[in-house]
């Protein structure tokens, strides 16, 4: 009786140790299929080394500067006012030596050369470039500066009306005005001493009859000639006219 019971015993024990082999291999196969069918896409998150957290830490993160916004430069509009280096060198603003026996002041014109030379003394002269009456609208002879005007207006007479229709009656002073920034009035005549807006016909003979500079020349001589100064108009060619009519062209 006593060995019946100890291998009873004996079979009980052994039981279990079988089923826990049995849950083992169990275990171990669905542990297996797990891991061949863990999809291809999924990777396993792998911690950086040191030496790679060491690189990262010395790598500073770039910093943006905005540019300043580039100005744009608007040139201002301009008032005509040509400088006496733009012009040939012959018509320049100079002082010259010019012998006269006229008084400081006295403006004289050379039509032919196409010179103003206003008396300084005895032995010297300001001499500027002008532009003057073309061919048949030449004149010689004396007046006076009767008045002067900065800016301005024109009025073309009848003579050039009639001769050019297009004309205006009547154009305000300005930049745009053919006779520029300064005027000064001969006697009772029609004819000025005058700045112009196409400093390109200085030296040329262009106008009716008016005498014009530059506006930058016209505006120093402006300064220096009264009201009242004698002003000398000499003849270009014998055929020119010896005296300005009283109601002449302008321009």
């Amino acid at each position: 009786m006593r060995k019946r019971t100890k291998r009873g015993k004996t079979k009980t024990l052994a039981l279990p140790v079988a089923g826990r082999v049995a849950i083992g291999v169990m275990a171990v196969a669905a542990l297996g299929y797990s891991l061949l069918s863990w999809p291809a896409s999924v990777q396993p998150i792998r911690r950086p080394s040191v030496h790679q957290v060491q690189t990262a830490a010395h790598v500073s993160t770039p910093v943006h500067v905005a540019s300043a916004p580039v100005a744009i430069l608007v040139p201002a509009p301009r008032v005509e006012t040509p400088k006496a280096a733009d012009a040939p060198d012959r018509l320049v603003r100079q002082v010259v030596d010019y012998v006269s026996h006229q008084a400081p002041g006295t403006v004289i014109i050379d039509t032919r050369n196409t010179f103003l030379y206003l008396v300084l003394n005895e032995g010297q002269a300001m001499r500027y470039g002008i532009g003057v009456g073309r061919k048949g609208f030449a004149w010689s002879g004396e007046q006076t500066v009767v008045r002067k005007t900065e800016w301005p207006d024109w009025r073309p007479p009848v003579e050039m009306i009639s001769r050019q229709p297009y004309l205006p009656r009547f154009m305000a002073g300005g930049p745009g005005n053919p006779l520029g920034a300064r005027a000064m009035y001969l006697g009772e005549t029609e004819y000025r001493i005058h700045g112009t807006n196409k400093p390109d016909t200085i030296g040329k003979r262009v106008s009716s009859g008016c005498i014009r500079l530059t506006n930058e020349d016209v505006m120093d001589l402006y300064d220096r000639v009264n009201v009242g100064a004698k002003v000398i108009v000499l003849p270009a060619i014998a055929a020119t006219v010896p005296f300005p009519p009283a109601r002449s062209s302008s321009l």
